[in-house]
């Protein structure tokens, strides 16, 4: 398969790989060489003629632009200004995955109860009722001002325990340049994502170390945090102890004692929490990587569990179809909300609205942010919007949930974690290796990606573009997933690349 017409309707194709001038594409001739994931116009287009994929307008042509050739973003422009008035039309559409996968699973990984067959994994049940796919041990700082301290302590630690590890499976630091110097909303944008940070199920134990002269106070943080089991959760002030490295470590050990003797369990599928997310977009994201993970989010609401969909300037353009989608005229009025707040805070600060696709975007073949939105917006599949979070807020509803954050992978990706996500997945159709302080599995658009980047690569969806079934490939994806649930180390893990950002958007004193 060379190529691509995603929409009986659309009046361009996508690339499927690098076409030369003279290949023969929906029976006309290229009169130039189109490279893979970029557009090939199957119509003569006049100047502002709208360019259709996806079914669906993603901006008009500035140029006329012959069938035949390849129209990108020097020619195509954004049909997309200001706010909008948005009406709830509801259009809910019956996912195709349903549970029909279930079958194809290693069978160790179904459960059946009175002749019910459950989909299980093996986590780490905390006392709370969550449940984790990691057991970790983090120490987080209060303020960037500790940073060096924690990575001394966990360092010397980890020479410690070598070899005495028991069920924990990595210690952690995570530092930041916060905690200090912040005010209002960032103030307590920084708080909350250090508190979803200890009550996440995926840290069998957590030591936060404090300064002691920060505006991130330690007792106001307590509170903040709430009930904790102290037995796994300890916090220190380095100004308050003589040696707060020796300190620190002690509080490590006692903390190591308890969770080390952790253990896994089998685990219904529905207790998965899991990140959506994409970066380093190509033509060919929303066509593999993309609806790959909308049919595995489809199958995990199936199966009770919970996927969560941010990236808020990335729905511009797409975000009347996750609007009718949404379940209640209340979760439609949250997710205008989550919409409209955003470009508010864009022209807050004076930028355009629709500055976007990135260049990497655009040289994979990305033309405006709305063909990038339909394509973002399909890793959710067709599941009904059942809640919609604020920035730094909780999962409490299962099913399909919104999130409010950035586009920015680091920040976007921190934000999931913090919601209550055990796992992020990432699709990239150019590559990326970074990893959030959860598994952050990196899945190509594009098969050369994948052989390039084997180390940072964990799936390949490239082989959707050259003909393998998406049944097929779907269900080796979802044993996938649930491997790496069930601890299998992912590539950001195995090169040790776990890192927190969090957003900032206001003054720094």
């Amino acid at each position: 398969m060379k190529y691509i017409k995603i929409n009986p309707s659309d009046n361009v194709a996508v690339a499927l790989q690098d076409l030369v001038k003279g290949e023969v594409v929906e029976g006309m001739t290229l009169s130039m060489d189109i490279p893979r994931g970029h557009k090939i116009v199957l119509k003569d287009l006049k100047a502002g003629e709208n360019v259709i994929k996806y079914g669906f307008p993603i901006g008009h042509v500035t140029r006329d632009a012959a069938a035949g050739t390849m129209v990108d973003h020097t020619c195509v422009k954004t049909n997309l200004e200001g706010l909008l008035e948005y009406k709830y039309e509801p259009s809910f559409t019956r996912p195709e995955s349903d549970k029909t996968f279930s079958g194809i699973l290693q069978p160790e990984k179904v459960l059946v109860r009175g002749g019910q067959k459950t989909v299980t994994f093996k986590g780490f049940r905390r006392t709370d009722g969550q449940v984790g796919v990691r057991n970790q041990i983090w120490v987080i700082p209060n303020v960037g001002c500790v940073n060096g301290i924690c990575q001394t302590i966990v360092e010397r630690f980890k020479a410690e325990i070598a070899g005495k590890e028991g069920s924990v499976d990595a210690v952690v630091a995570f530092p930041h340049n916060y905690g200090c110097s912040q005010l209002g909303a960032d103030h307590e944008n920084t708080r909350t994502v250090l508190a979803d940070m200890v009550h996440h199920p995926n840290a069998g134990g957590v030591l936060v170390v404090s300064l002691g002269c920060e505006n991130n106070q330690l007792d106001a943080f307590r509170e903040l945090v709430g009930p904790v089991d102290e037995s796994r959760v300890r916090m220190f002030v380095t100004q308050k102890v003589d040696d707060e490295i020796e300190y620190g470590l002690q509080q490590l050990r006692e903390i190591f004692a308890v969770c080390s003797k952790d253990e896994r369990e089998d685990v219904p599928v529905s207790e998965l929490r899991v990140g959506l997310k994409c970066g380093g977009s190509d033509g060919l994201s929303g066509i593999t990587a993309n609806p790959l993970l909308g049919v595995f989010s489809d199958w995990i609401v199936a199966q009770g569990g919970t996927t969560v969909l941010t990236e808020v300037p990335e729905m511009f353009g797409a975000e009347t179809i996750l609007m009718n989608r949404c379940q209640d005229v209340a979760t439609f009025d949250k997710t205008v909300h989550l919409i409209n707040d955003f470009k508010e805070y864009f022209m807050k600060q004076g930028m355009p609205v629709y500055e976007n696709p990135s260049p990497g975007n655009k040289a994979g073949g990305i033309s405006t942010l709305e063909e990038k939105s339909l394509g973002c917006t399909q890793k959710c599949g067709k599941s009904i919007v059942r809640g919609v979070l604020k920035y730094g807020e909780r999962l409490s509803v299962k099913g399909l949930n919104l999130l409010s954050a950035p586009g920015n992978d680091l920040v976007a990706s921190t934000a999931l974690a913090a919601s209550g996500c055990q796992i992020v997945l990432f699709t990239t159709g150019r590559g990326t290796p970074f990893g959030s302080f959860v598994p952050t599995m990196k899945i190509s658009t594009n098969t050369p990606l994948f052989e390039k980047k084997g180390n940072w690569i964990d799936f390949n969806a490239g082989v959707l573009a050259e003909g393998e079934p998406m049944a097929d490939v779907s269900a080796r994806f979802i044993d996938f997933v649930l491997a790496a649930a069930s601890g299998s180390p992912v590539n950001n893990e195995k090169n040790g690349w776990r890192e927190i950002a969090i957003f900032k958007s206001g003054v720094t004193l």
